[in-house]
């Protein structure tokens, strides 16, 4: 018979405050097109985006993980020192080694609070949730910040005609907390490695050791291309159209609801076509609101989806105690999906 103590957490988890950051440049489709053969419509017609944010060189990934995360400590009404754990998914800070989630924990206030970072692209924030609530219920922690925070400019080949409109800068943070009733629904993830070829970074770090630049990737000027990320547009469409409204569903039905049930939508940004197709396959009813923050913002990878709940609920267009269903879905293949109450 086990002499462990049982875990006195939370019956449940929930989320209490969230909080956005959108770098301060604003980057139309016109900059984009200086260095691809397009066009304003064809860009809006393949994805939706209008503009996006990238970062200036004050903007690094802390800096712009501690403005989301003061905002959604400030919305939830939690004091950092009472921040038990910090969770960053991101795959734009550059260092190996340490987590960012440190520095950030620290320039935060917590109380020497856990941290740590997490690598799963554009389901990352799904990935980030699902740990804070089990902290919560598992009782190591009471209140939790999860943030999602990318500098993909950083990772953007500007010749690249297939990505180089896409990718966005910022932050998105959420502070989960205890809930007496069920406020995160069980979630739905998992991976398809077996497609991580379609989404991948261009040359691995290791490359660029000294006397290691043989064979790399060059620009129009003849320069050594920095590491960026690529894709099959069309494989991974096809994948998120058809498998990601799957697991969608299964989201939907682990929770016990059914798509009427749904408030709002709250897809990752990667593609307003995606959404679109996605909103039709569920079956969404008119009233279901939802997320296409990526038309202004771009994609953010692990950013996107706290920034699009942000957003909504800035604007009016989502209220507190919607129910919401989110799903992120990115480079791995990796995949989350949950339904949650929006705080």
């Amino acid at each position: 018979m086990s002499k462990i103590k049982p875990s006195k957490g939370a019956p449940y988890a929930r989320i209490l405050g969230v909080g956005g950051y959108r770098p301060t440049r604003v980057v139309p489709n016109e900059v984009i097109l200086e260095k691809i053969d397009s066009s304003d419509e064809w860009i809006r017609s393949r994805s939706g985006i209008e503009t996006r944010h990238w970062a200036g060189p004050e903007e690094t990934v802390a800096a712009m993980s501690v403005e989301a995360s003061g905002k959604a400590l400030a919305d939830a009404g939690i004091d950092a020192s009472r921040i038990g754990a910090v969770v960053v998914s991101t795959v734009s800070h550059f260092s190996q080694t340490p987590a960012i989630a440190t520095e950030i924990a620290d320039r935060l206030g917590t109380d020497r609070a856990a941290a740590f970072d997490i690598s799963a692209g554009c389901a990352g924030f799904g990935y980030g949730l699902t740990l804070a609530k089990g902290m919560i219920v598992e009782g190591s922690a009471e209140y939790v910040l999860v943030i999602g925070v990318e500098r993909l400019s950083d990772l953007t080949d500007l010749e690249d005609r297939a990505t180089a409109f896409l990718f966005g800068d910022g932050a998105g943070a959420v502070v989960v907390g205890p809930s007496q009733e069920p406020a995160i629904g069980p979630t739905v993830w998992g991976s398809e490695g077996d497609k991580a070829e379609t989404i991948k970074q261009t040359v691995s770090w290791d490359r660029f050791r000294i006397g290691d630049v043989s064979e790399l990737p060059l620009d129009s000027e003849g320069n050594v291309k920095f590491p960026a990320i690529t894709q099959e547009g069309q494989a991974v469409f096809r994948w998120a159209v058809f498998e990601m409204a799957k697991v969608a569903q299964q989201a939907l039905d682990a929770a016990g609801i059914s798509p009427d049930d749904l408030d709002v939508f709250i897809p990752h940004q990667a593609n307003v076509r995606i959404i679109d197709s996605m909103v039709k396959t569920l079956k969404l009813p008119e009233h279901v609101t939802v997320a296409r923050d990526i038309r202004t913002t771009g994609n953010t990878s692990a950013a996107s989806i706290p920034l699009a709940m942000e957003r909504l609920l800035a604007t009016g267009d989502a209220k507190s105690g919607d129910t919401a269903l989110v799903i992120g879905f990115g480079a791995g293949l990796v995949y989350a999906a949950t339904v949650v109450t929006l705080p």
